[in-house]
């Protein structure tokens, strides 16, 4: 299943800095997302994105996700050239990510 069934994602950006926060719609889920949802997986999904590290910070109140990608923007704003300089589309590729169905049980 897509990551966009269980959860909806927001993105922004500080210089060169990415960040894309998901937020399960379901409460229930939050526990598959952060067992399933790496910042590995995330590297894997942007495969052409020219990533330095990702820090991925869990925000269990409020059933969220924050991933940060450092040098993702390419210099950000007021140096790339990049149709998408601010990153906003960031979050919306990353809501086509596969994952594994969660099971009708915790995870």
């Amino acid at each position: 299943m897509r990551l966009h069934e269980l959860a909806h994602a927001r993105s922004g950006d500080k210089g060169s800095t990415a960040d894309i926060s998901v937020i399960a719609y379901d409460p229930s889920h939050f526990p598959h997302l952060r067992t399933h949802l790496t910042p590995d997986r995330v590297r894997a999904h942007f495969p052409d994105l020219p990533v330095g590290p990702i820090l991925r910070y869990e925000v269990p109140s409020l059933h969220a996700l924050k991933f940060v990608l450092h040098d993702a923007l390419d210099g950000g704003v007021t140096r790339s050239l990049s149709l998408d300089a601010h990153g906003k589309s960031l979050a919306a590729c990353l809501l086509e990510l596969d994952l594994p169905a969660p099971s009708t049980s915790k995870d």
